[in-house]
């Protein structure tokens, strides 16, 4: 490659980026997920397009997916809260396993009793489209105020029914006959166990090391952040098992561990998971061709309608059997099970084993995601009103930042009070911080001052704490506390911090 072309290279990929930069104003206004002006985006500038590019590269579209989805994936474990979560682990893994099971056989019943898909076809597209995305989920549901339980379920149902999905869909896609199903789900079991147990070593690690090591500059934490979650993702894949849930799991730690200069590392991890984002879904446009869509269009959208209608309310209710959960809940997460990329993705495996209509595969899953995705995203808040789940806005989490002060042995700790914080009104004194811990600055409209135990606090103060090494830890638990609790929280029978 000359200097010149590099240059043009450089040009068209910038001019995408701001294309797709102007996208996520547009979907965040338009309620419609991004994947669908980042797909257009890459069809544009496709064979049919005005841009002419021709591209067909299945195996490298698969290779640069899985990359991407691992930054999408390591960005959604950074911004999952643990308590949010933690109730919602036993039901999204039985969604991502039993749940999974039952909708893949019943997808690939419907394909082949609707659509005449041969049975080989209609299980890998049965495999395909049973993975909720990661991306979509992450995008839509933190724009729609959903219960915590709710949320939590779709979140960890994302990043834990890839796994599954991936080794049916390439048992599917392999030629030969098909394993028997308790081979598959040793399989499975198996790669969960490992990918689980890396996952939660590598992130405990990484957390442990980044709060009692002070690196030299303050942009190396976000890196690091990154590095370990992906380093996760290469040491599950490596020993045989789930590198998607091992970096899920990895960033989920390493999201809830309150490391230093989190609101930076934050910040890093959204920009390049929104750019793993546009480079996938551009990439997955390109790879289409649009009027060889035209013949699979009905047979996708019987298919999807199958899937949404019958498939998925099925493995939801299947899935949750073991636990009690209002029916209204139910009928949501059966309508919020939103596909994307990665069934585009996963439809290329067909593609690059020489599976017999690969093309006819990939056709079908890509309009299904395209057509159901334009149905379901704009319609789930609505749909949450109806069902009575809708909840209003909570207050914003208390954000605090953490500087660590190697040679002082001790941090500064930048803690911002948002609006419905429970800190406004409360006295410095109240807080009752532990000893060893103080709050020496307060920032109240673009002025500072050094407050007195009775200056009392408002709401968008930022507070500087400085604590002591030992002490760090209670004194955030502290201020989260009162946070959440107000200034009695220690009194009512809430745990003090102390």
């Amino acid at each position: 490659m000359s200097v010149h072309d590099l240059n043009q290279l450089l040009l068209i990929s910038s001019l995408v980026l701001l294309v797709a930069v102007v996208a996520v104003r547009l979907s965040s206004r338009s309620g419609l997920p991004s994947l669908l002006l980042y797909l257009g985006i890459g069809i544009a500038m496709g064979q049919d397009g005005i841009g002419n590019v021709t591209f067909n590269n299945a195996q490298l579209t698969q290779v640069i997916g899985y990359a991407a989805l691992v930054v999408i994936l390591a960005e959604g474990g950074l911004g999952t809260k643990w308590n949010e979560v933690k109730p919602a682990l036993p039901m999204a893994a039985c969604l991502a396993t039993v749940g999974v099971a039952a909708s893949v056989g019943v997808t690939a019943a419907g394909a082949h009793y609707l659509v005449g898909l041969d049975w080989r076809q209609a299980l890998i597209i049965g495999a395909v489209v049973s993975s909720t995305d990661a991306a979509a989920v992450f995008s839509v549901l933190r724009r729609v105020p959903l219960p915590s339980r709710v949320t939590g379920v779709l979140e960890a149902e994302s990043g834990f029914n890839d796994a599954p999905v991936v080794i049916l869909v390439v048992a599917f896609s392999t030629a030969g006959p098909v394993h028997h199903w308790y081979v598959l789900v040793g399989e499975i079991a198996l790669e969960l166990a490992i990918g689980a147990a890396i996952g939660l070593a590598v992130g405990w690690l990484g957390a442990y090391g980044l709060r009692h090591v002070a690196l030299p500059a303050s942009g190396l934490y976000p890196i690091a952040v990154m590095a370990i979650a992906v380093t996760a993702y290469a040491a599950g894949a490596m020993a045989h098992g789930s590198g998607f849930l091992a970096v899920y799991l990895a960033a989920m730690i390493l999201g809830n561990a309150r490391l230093p200069h989190w609101a930076a590392t934050r910040g890093f991890a959204e920009g390049v998971g929104w750019i793993a984002q546009i480079g996938m879904f551009v990439l997955l446009g390109l790879l289409v061709t649009p009027h060889l869509l035209l013949d699979d269009i009905w047979p996708a959208v019987i298919i999807g309608l199958f899937l949404t209608v019958v498939a998925r309310p099925l493995s939801v209710v299947l899935g949750l059997l073991p636990f009690r959960m209002p029916w209204q809940e139910k009928a949501l997460l059966s309508w919020a099970g939103l596909r994307g990329a990665v069934p585009i993705i996963l439809a290329t495996i067909p593609m690059v084993n020489g599976v017999e209509n690969n093309e006819e595969i990939f056709n079908i899953v890509f309009v299904l995601v395209v057509v159901y995705t334009l149905v379901q995203g704009p319609t789930l808040p609505g749909l949450a009103r109806v069902l009575g789940l809708g909840k209003g806005t909570a207050a914003d989490d208390l954000g605090i930042e953490s500087a660590p002060l190697e040679r002082l042995r001790g941090h500064l700790l930048s803690v911002p009070v948002p609006e419905g914080s429970k800190l406004h009104g409360v006295e410095i004194g109240e807080l009752r911080l532990p000893a060893g811990s103080a709050v020496t600055l307060v920032v109240r409209d673009e002025k500072s001052f050094v407050p007195s135990p009775t200056t009392v606090l408002r709401q968008n103060d930022e507070l500087l704490v400085v604590a002591t090494d030992p002490v760090r830890d209670a004194a955030e638990q502290r201020l989260r506390a009162v946070a959440q609790g107000g200034k009695l929280v220690g009194w009512l029978g809430v745990p003090d911090s102390k």
